[in-house]
């Protein structure tokens, strides 16, 4: 236990290394919990992660090898990235892998998720469009290592008070060409092609989700506010109206078929009916990423040239934007616990903080 500390936060004990601090418990969720940290004698804060139960199944421990890859690979100013992974030493002098039971995980910190911020503040049409052509950005950017996000939503993209973004939380990421389930994305911002059982999914998934938190930043408020998968339905076609026949045809389940071609349609308005009192350009573009037709629907590059968001781009976005190419064969494998235990501990021992933060923690 030399260089470590038994801290307590929000009554469970965390043990973690004596150059950080903790300050105070941000949340906690499912699948960890989170704290502010510094580094000692530093003004560096950040965001550390205990995750809960890691290795309570083999597809946990999937998961938690998922994640940190992700967060390893990304580097990126609008996507969340890894700082620094540790585990918690044994005090078992010959420790075995079964003394390895907790994975820590520090990052960037943020002031609030977007969800919290919209609910307090108005925002005016420019710090709208600030906003969310810093999401395209990271989302053009995880795209184009061929990794779906696939649960986009405001509570997973945090922001400061200056407005600056980062994209939050790959538990749920895929590469693009994977096979994957409808269980995938906050119900309110899942795509209709996940809703209604399409047998193929394309990174369009996460632009639908896009244009509903696009929506949201303007109106102040969900687009989509299910409360049941059938509500969740019932809206999306009450505000988009009947789909074409190209929709239904693509989707794969009879009853969900049957579902949408019985349904009892209403009569629907125009997107610049809606939203009369918007910017037009932000209203087509929300109309191009809340498009049924997945292949129809607007990418992640294709809205940040639109006329809306165009005055923002940098010369050198179109370089920064781009990410190296992800290997993520590993989502093939099927491996008990202990062996995902064991690559796990491995990206643990092998990791390299990046170069400014290296800096920080040599310092201590």
């Amino acid at each position: 236990m030399a260089g470590f500390a038994r801290v307590q936060v929000n009554g469970n004990e965390w043990v973690i290394p004596r150059i950080y601090e903790i300050v105070g418990p941000l949340g906690a969720g499912s699948f960890g919990q989170v704290a502010k940290a510094r580094l000692q004698d530093t003004a560096n804060y950040v965001a550390m992660k205990k995750l809960l139960r890691p290795f309570e199944s083999s597809d946990h421990a999937k998961r938690v090898y998922r994640e940190i890859r992700l967060l390893k690979h990304m580097d990126h100013v609008n996507v969340i990235s890894l700082l620094d992974t540790f585990h918690s030493p044994s005090s078992n002098p010959n420790p075995t892998m079964n003394d390895f039971q907790q994975v820590y995980l520090v990052t960037h910190l943020m002031s609030e998720d977007l969800h919290c911020f919209t609910r307090r503040v108005e925002l005016r049409n420019n710090e709208v469009k600030k906003i969310m052509y810093k999401i395209l950005r990271g989302i053009k950017y995880i795209h184009s290592a061929g990794v779906l996000h696939r649960d986009l939503k405001p509570g997973n993209i945090a922001i400061n008070h200056n407005l600056d973004v980062r994209i939050l939380d790959f538990g749920m990421a895929r590469l693009s060409t994977d096979i994957m389930s409808d269980h995938v994305g906050t119900m309110w911002y899942r795509a209709p092609e996940l809703l209604f059982c399409w047998d193929q999914y394309t990174n369009a998934i996460d632009m639908w989700s896009v244009g509903c938190i696009l929506a949201e930043l303007i109106m102040g408020r969900a687009l989509f506010p299910g409360t049941h998968s059938i509500n969740q339905l019932e809206l999306v076609l009450n505000f988009m109206g009947r789909p074409s026949e190209e929709f239904i045809n693509g989707i794969a389940d009879d009853g969900a078929r049957k579902y949408v071609q019985n349904y009892r349609y209403r009569e629907v308005y125009s997107f610049r009916q809606r939203f009369s009192q918007v910017d037009p350009m932000a209203v087509d573009l929300m109309e191009k990423m809340l498009e049924m037709i997945p292949g129809r629907r607007i990418t992640a590059d294709g809205a940040m040239n639109h006329p809306y968001l165009r005055d923002l781009i940098e010369p050198h976005h179109h370089l920064e934007d781009i990410a190296p190419a992800y290997d993520q064969n590993f989502e093939n494998m099927v491996l008990p616990t202990n062996c995902w235990k064991e690559l796990i501990l491995n990206e643990i021992r092998n990791f390299n903080p990046p170069p400014a933060y290296a800096m920080a923690l040599n310092q201590w």
